[in-house]
């Protein structure tokens, strides 16, 4: 099987006195025979399956310097996981434009956890989307919906052909966002990458056992790519580190 890499596209953004970089990731097949960085034509791009069709994986980072949302996007319809702080909504919103869609294509917002800055920019974003929310169902009556409803989310649960998977810890109802077709997994604060993989900061978190425990329990999952709240992605040897993280636990 070849190899995954990422083709890469820089849009310098700024809103509400937030610097953003939005960082376009294609993930597709490339062949371990040919030149490095050379997609191969006869490789097919990493996949969901939804609603009986295939649907290429697609994801953009939104990164607001110390935090990042993830947009995932399949089929012209996206799931926007986390919202930044209070603020973020024009770099979410350029994010968006850079993909070619609009405020009118985000069709789930998915919050990994109830802090300010991952869902503090929720009660923006919210009014702008016909959008069904979700939060894990311990953090949701900590969370600013606007007056929206928030749906909430249990650990197998699946949103938008992404399995939900519970990583309580860092907060009690902290969730984490895997598409087993394509290995990404969106990990809010239960994994950081700011100095190598590292998993919920310590001084942060609610319970750090359980911490400990979520961190164990997604290294059990076929990853590819590591999308954490703080930090860099990690798109190479994704599993193998999660894998080494976990058993130092």
């Amino acid at each position: 099987m070849g190899d995954f890499r990422l083709n890469r596209r820089l849009l310098l953004t700024t809103g509400s006195g937030v610097l953003g970089v939005t960082v376009l990731n294609t993930v597709t097949g490339c062949s371990s025979s040919g030149p490095a960085g050379t997609p191969s034509a006869a490789a097919p791009a990493p996949s969901a399956t939804r609603g009986g069709q295939v649907v290429t994986g697609d994801w953009q980072r939104v990164n607001l310097s110390f935090v990042s949302v993830y947009l995932l996007v399949r089929g012209g319809e996206v799931a926007v996981v986390d919202t930044g702080t209070p603020g973020s909504d024009a770099s979410v919103e350029a994010g968006l434009k850079a993909a070619g869609l609009g405020w009118d294509a985000v069709k789930h917002v998915i919050l990994t956890h109830q802090h300010q800055d991952h869902a503090g920019g929720l009660a923006a974003i919210a009014p702008l989307v016909g959008a069904t929310l979700y939060a894990g169902e311990a953090d949701v009556p900590a969370i600013d919906a606007a007056d929206k409803t928030l749906t909430p989310l249990k650990d197998g649960d699946e949103v938008f052909g992404l399995r939900i998977i519970g990583t309580p810890g860092h907060t009690l109802g902290h969730v984490s966002v895997f598409e087993p077709g394509t290995g990404v997994l969106v990990t809010g604060d239960a994994l950081r990458n700011q100095n190598g993989l590292e998993g919920a900061a310590p001084q942060y978190t609610a319970d750090g056992v359980q911490a400990a425990a979520s961190v164990k329990k997604m290294a059990t999952l076929d990853v590819k790519a590591i999308l954490p709240g703080h930090g860099e992605p990690l798109t190479s040897g994704a599993k193998e580190a999660l894998q080494k993280l976990a058993a130092s636990l």
